[in-house]
């Protein structure tokens, strides 16, 4: 098992917690705060209440054209966002825009409405705003360039104060991609690692259930407003994650689903985690952009390979020829994480113990069709014309022979029609 300590230099302290014995619990050593601001506030802000704090900050956040990296130089300038809303006109000019400045140092009342909607979701248990000053902001995403002025967290947060693995690939996945996904999970959820993905169909979806069959905990980094759930059809998933860690997003209430909030969701995700690691992904895929921003970050890549007939490979085999670790099972993962978790302040108390996948079982008993038609097959995809071709079997007998092989477990029919072998079900 990986178990994790805090070094000296560590933001974080991590002890273990009585009701669940495999999970680290880790304590932020934040600074302390004082009515919701950082304890290096001027002292005019001494004395704002936490709400009037979080106010502020979603003010910011709300304000057009005001962005994550101008909410932060105001926060680094000023001292607090409350400082920075109180600050005249030719102050914020200084750190801003001219528009800019007038638009913060006259807000529109229009924003009132949002800003209330926020304060009232907030006061519902289990619902969060985490703000640049609140110290249980996630300390990794905090490091980035354009840190969000305001999360809004569904759960726990302190799930986003332990070490988390991000697991991302295919939303149109192999059955195999998806039972790689919920192993590797399972297997580092029960290790106390947190598995973090972006509650997509395919892969992020195997991942996040994989963690939760574990008992483990699990973030969800989504595209939309925290009152939304997308794709729709994963709401009860989203219900679970939330209940086993939490479900996260940068993005005001009532947001939906549209192209250019991905990427963006794909920057948390690749700051939260100290690996990423890929499964399954075409040429194109998000997985990638998470992947590249995750290397950019200094965090470890890997990918699994692939078949190379399979488009679903292409994307993962261009991320090891740019250098991502070519990994074939959890326990290669394994040996990525002592160094990735030490870049982050954590080290480990004990080398992690082998966590590959568990032996192939004996194929079942398959009928004399079906033996065959397997034995042809080999491992990369084919299409029905050339399974016959290679086996040599009559169309209606080899139609019947890979119903017989799809409902043992052994082949999987592609999205392009195409058939894939499968290992068989451990």
């Amino acid at each position: 098992m990986l178990v994790l300590i805090a070094t000296a230099g560590s933001p974080h302290l991590c002890n273990m917690n009585p009701t669940q014995p495999n999970l680290p619990l880790i304590e932020p050593t934040a600074p302390t705060t004082v009515g919701g601001c950082a304890e290096r506030l001027p002292a005019s802000c001494a004395a704002i209440p936490a709400l009037s704090c979080t106010r502020s900050w979603l003010t910011l956040s709300f304000t057009p054209d005001l962005g994550p990296v101008a909410a932060r130089l105001l926060h680094e300038h000023f001292g607090c966002a409350c400082a920075a809303l109180r600050a005249p006109e030719p102050a914020l000019r200084a750190v801003l825009p001219v528009a800019v400045a007038q638009a913060l140092a006259s807000p529109d009342p229009r924003l009132e409405t949002a800003i209330a909607q926020a304060l009232a979701w907030s006061q519902v248990p289990g619902q969060h705003l985490l703000t640049l000053a609140d110290p249980r902001y996630p300390p990794m995403i905090a490091a980035l360039p354009d840190p969000p002025p305001v999360l809004y967290v569904r759960g726990d947060p302190e799930a986003l104060n332990r070490p988390a693995i991000a697991l991302v690939g295919s939303r149109n996945a192999t059955r195999d991609g998806l039972d790689i996904a919920r192993s590797v999970a399972s297997a580092f959820a029960r290790t106390g690692i947190v598995i973090a993905s972006g509650l997509a169909a395919g892969i992020d979806s195997a991942a996040h259930r994989g963690a939760l069959a574990a008992g483990g905990l699990t973030i969800g980094f989504i595209g939309t407003g925290a009152d939304l759930i997308y794709p729709r059809a994963h709401h009860a998933l989203a219900e679970s994650v939330i209940a086993q860690g939490a479900l996260v997003s940068e993005f005001p209430l009532g947001s939906p689903a549209v192209a250019h909030h991905f990427p963006r969701r794909n920057r948390l995700i690749a700051a939260q985690a100290a690996a990423v690691i890929v499964v399954q992904a075409a040429r194109h895929s998000g997985s990638l952009i998470t992947a590249r921003l995750a290397a950019d970050l200094g965090r470890e890549v890997a990918a699994f390979p692939g078949s190379v007939h399979s488009a679903l490979s292409r994307g993962c085999h261009q991320l090891i020829r740019d250098g991502a670790a070519l990994v074939e099972d959890a326990a290669d993962i394994a040996a990525l994480l002592e160094s990735a978790f030490a870049r982050q302040g954590w080290q480990t108390k004990a080398l992690p113990v082998p966590l590959s996948r568990a032996p192939k079982a004996n194929l079942p008993a398959l009928s004399e069709s079906a033996s065959r038609l397997i034995a042809a097959l080999g491992w990369s995809p084919v299409t029905h014309d050339s399974l016959l071709q290679v086996s040599g079997l009559p169309g209606p007998q080899a139609a019947s022979a890979l119903i017989e092989l799809e409902l043992s477990g052994l082949v999987e029919r592609l999205i392009d029609g195409r058939f894939q072998r499968l290992g068989p079900a451990t």
